[in-house]
């Protein structure tokens, strides 16, 4: 199941000719998930991968810099004709916000759906799950992670054979979970399977200040995006506006171990590749994504996150090592 992350928009409060407005999209097979959606991201859509049908938004928090683009974006659908409803998640004050938001957005063709979510609440899906967590901004604000289920243990083909499995549709069902008949008699998963293996996890930050729940959150993830409105030596700025710096977005990723650091949220003031290396003294796993930057995240066993840079080639077709960070 390939599942990447593209960056639509990396800046912080204001947009600059290189960066848009915040707005993260994750793709899982043939879902395909948006994080906020700051003001241009239909048109940071429409120079990437097209202005598809989302079925599914969800707003960190209600600033404006996340979600000015959700006026335009609905209207745009509207006038296509979209007739799918869409569904879009967010914290307590959702609805408030779209009581406000209807008077730009008019009447549309389509239903939306607007669902609040409350701390910790989970949303199932065919082999993952959605998890919105508190973080600690200026205002209530969520951080989301995509956690993938755990997976079948590798299936030992030869010990079935052994067992008197047949080839063919026992086999798949014992990889199901089922129990079948063999020679000598029945075959249990267990018999034939190795230990779980361990799906992939994604964590958003969303805009916060540096924040334990983020830290237990993204515990062993393949990816952590996090915020990095600051460097260091404004530590006491962040402090005040409930952002983090790029210093203590790398001690939290550190702490948390996780598989790769791509810092967002973009200050103008502050050139990517200074958070980069604040960052990456502490903590060398860390990127610094451009717009339209995506990071490709194979089963673990596969490999590591790679960072793909905008114009480049896939990472199936990277020569080892040519990927960059």
């Amino acid at each position: 199941m390939d599942l990447d992350v593209l960056f639509l928009g990396t800046a912080g409060s204001a947009p600059t000719a290189g960066r848009g407005l915040p707005a993260t999209l994750l793709r899982r097979g043939g879902d395909r998930l948006l994080f906020d959606c700051g003001e241009g991201t239909q048109r940071q859509l429409l120079r990437s991968i097209g202005l598809i049908d989302l079925e599914e938004l969800f707003i960190t928090h209600f600033h404006a810099d996340h979600l000015l683009g959700l006026p335009g974006m609905l209207k745009t659908f509207s006038l296509r004709g979209r007739e799918a409803p869409i569904t879009i998640y967010g914290p307590p004050g959702l609805r408030a916000l779209f009581e406000v938001l209807h008077a730009l957005v008019g009447r549309t063709g389509y239903e939306v759906r607007l669902v609040e979510l409350q701390p910790n609440e989970e949303l199932r899906r065919d082999g993952y799950r959605i998890a919105a967590f508190e973080v600690n901004h200026r205002v209530r604000a969520y951080g989301y992670a995509l956690v993938e289920d755990e997976r079948p243990g590798r299936f030992d083909e030869a010990r079935a054979t052994r067992l008197g499995v047949p080839r063919g549709p026992a086999f798949g069902a014992l990889q199901s979970g089922e129990t079948v008949a063999g020679e000598h008699g029945e075959v249990r998963p267990e018999d034939v399977l190795g230990p779980p293996r361990p799906g992939r996890t994604i964590v958003l930050s969303g805009d916060t200040a540096p924040s334990e729940m983020t830290r237990a959150v993204a515990s062993g993830a393949d990816l952590l995006v996090h915020e990095a409105t600051f460097t260091e030596e404004e530590a006491d700025r962040a402090r005040e506006t409930g952002h983090t710096t790029a210093r203590q977005a790398a001690q939290l990723a550190a702490e948390a171990d996780v598989g790769l650091l791509a810092l967002t949220h973009v200050s103008p003031r502050h050139p990517a590749g200074a958070l980069r290396d604040e960052a990456r003294a502490v903590f060398d796993r860390t990127i610094v994504p451009r717009d339209f930057d995506r990071v490709e995240l194979p089963l673990p066993e596969r490999g590591e996150p790679v960072h793909v840079k905008v114009g480049q080639a896939p990472a199936a077709e990277l020569v080892e090592g040519e990927a960059g960070a």
